[in-house]
């Protein structure tokens, strides 16, 4: 289904020559747009802003969608759309498979990174976040018809695995028979050994080099501590509701047979110099270069991030990149990428996006922790909001409580406001959802059908109704291109609220004929886009509350 607001934006263009920058009308007396188009160009054409306005009205092709534009005040070009249009399209969306999701028609391959926890560490609240944000996108650029591979960078390389594979071996353990919060209290264990005991520290050390040189017993238990990590991620992508699956996955580990590669390709190409003995890339813009091999010959810790970008542009042949980490590593992302682009990685026509968030913040308004100081485990977190509400309630509150905010705002978890059903909540759309879920279960149980035709919208709260829905497939459009979910939160409050309005001002199932049978397709069609703008929201429409 074409945007309503698109065709007539078009439309003002093709006549005034410039975008009219149309926008809801602020109140029903002035009709459903408003432009303020004519003031725009009335300082450089020397005329009266209404004259200008006059003009452009005169000229305007828009009767078969508005009624006749007015002109009020200085010069503003007030719309109204015909009902008859705006019932065409709700019955557009009601007959359309993708609820007015207009799909691309040139569908992008996009890498999305996220989530990406440590192995032998529980998920902490640090993890909600990217976690929920980068699920929205995948849910949102899928519906466009996008191909999307989500990437889940795990922590499962480095230096910690000899402490955690020795401390293994010292205490006779089988890591196959962990829980992921036992290899947690094994990692803790290991640490404090590896702090106060010079000679395990030495093993440890030298057990590093037998995991990167492929020793068999090594690789085993770290395979192993690996397993049993995913056991328990994956128990809690199963409560979150996400889509990430093991065939996600692409760890750290995956990257370490491309490391000297990717260093001999950045030396020979030119890239990257020798400076001290490290091998560097100086890239303007940053105060210090970007070490890829160290002088000691260790690689630096970027250098599996240039990996993982030349595998996805090269291998997985993908257009966009979006990485959802903390907004910390905005500088850290951002030279990753002027790397990429000066060695020829990442071609002009490949877009690269880090998407930073901001922190939760307990009720002090500092950063969420345990009463011992510790980092609340996400496990905890989603205790804490079931113990107030069922479960798929409690991860609605959670959901929209963090993409309801602008994504590199700090928020604050209030689990006790996150779960009401009024006010701006998750809780409050299920609600609406629910509500319009009653109201056709109790018109197929007075037999009077389904209608699936809006024929009258005489009221101004269906007029209201309609023309929210109208703009549905517009705003996820809006959040694929700016990758900020908050405006499909507001655009969903936006219409529960015009819904509770009309379901006091509309009688639906007490009124008659013609009237009614309209009204209850408006409420198929308001329940079939919650029900789509929540799924790509991660949020279950429920049909009862």
């Amino acid at each position: 289904m074409s945007s309503l607001p698109s065709l007539l934006s078009e439309r003002i263009q093709a006549v005034a020559g410039v975008d009219p920058e149309l926008r809801p009308a602020t109140k029903p007396q002035f009709g459903h747009y408003q432009s303020n188009v004519a003031l725009r160009l009335a300082k450089s054409e020397g005329r009266p802003p209404r004259e200008v306005a006059a003009s452009i009205v005169e000229r305007l092709q828009i009767d078969d969608l508005c009624e006749p534009p007015e002109i009020a005040g200085p010069g503003f070009i007030n719309l109204r759309l015909k009902t008859t249009v705006l019932a065409g399209a709700v019955d557009g969306l009601l007959a359309d498979p993708h609820t007015g999701i207009a799909q691309t028609d040139r569908p992008q391959t996009v890498v999305i990174d996220y989530s990406a926890p440590n192995v032998a560490k529980q998920m902490h609240v640090g993890h909600l976040r990217t976690t929920i944000i980068g699920d929205c996108f995948n849910r949102v650029l899928t519906a466009l018809g996008h191909r999307v591979i989500p990437q889940n960078h795990i922590g499962d390389w480095g230096t910690q695995f000899g402490m955690l594979v020795e401390e293994t071996l010292d205490e006779g353990i089988d890591a196959s028979a962990l829980t992921l919060a036992e290899a947690e209290d094994l990692y803790k264990r290991g640490s404090k050994h590896f702090r106060e005991d010079e000679e395990f520290a030495t093993r440890a050390r030298k057990r590093v080099v037998a995991l990167q040189s492929g020793d068999e017993q090594t690789r085993k238990i770290w395979r192993d501590l690996v397993a049993v990590s995913l056991v328990g991620f994956n128990a809690t992508y199963a409560r979150l509701n996400v889509k990430l699956t093991d065939d996600d996955l692409a760890g750290e580990s995956t990257y370490n047979d491309d490391l000297a590669s990717v260093a001999a390709e950045l030396e020979a190409n030119g890239t990257a110099v020798i400076d001290d003995g490290a091998l560097c890339v100086f890239v303007e813009g940053f105060n210090a270069p970007m070490i890829v091999r160290k002088s000691d010959g260790g690689y630096g810790y970027s250098i599996t991030d240039l990996a993982a970008v030349r595998h996805r542009i090269r291998d997985l042949h993908a257009n966009r990149l979006i990485y959802v980490t903390d907004v910390r590593q905005a500088d850290h992302f951002a030279q990753v990428f002027a790397v990429c682009r000066k060695a020829g990685w990442l071609p002009d026509d490949a877009a690269a996006e880090h998407v930073g968030y901001g922190m939760v913040l307990g009720p002090d308004g500092k950063p969420y922790k345990t009463r011992d100081g510790k980092a609340m485990l996400l496990a905890d977190l989603l205790d804490m909001a079931e113990e107030k509400a069922a479960p798929p309630i409690a991860l609605a509150a959670i959901k929209y409580a963090d993409l309801s905010n602008g994504l590199n705002k700090d928020y604050v978890f209030d689990v006790d406001r996150m779960v009401q059903t009024t006010g701006n909540t998750g809780p409050y759309l299920q609600y609406a959802h629910a509500r319009m879920s009653q109201v056709l279960r109790k018109a197929e149980a007075e037999g009077l059908g389904s209608p699936e035709t809006v024929t009258v919208l005489d009221e101004p709260a269906e007029q209201t109704v309609a023309l929210l829905l109208s703009r549905y497939g517009e705003v996820v459009d809006e959040v694929a291109q700016t990758l900020q979910p908050h405006r499909l939160c507001a655009y969903l409050y936006d219409l529960a609220v015009a819904v509770s309005t009309f379901y006091e001002q509309c009688p639906v199932l007490k009124s008659a004929g013609a009237v009614r049978n309209s009204r209850l397709a408006l409420c198929r069609a308001v329940k079939q886009v919650l029900a789509s703008g929540l799924d790509l929201l991660g949020i279950e429409a429920l049909d009862r509350m």
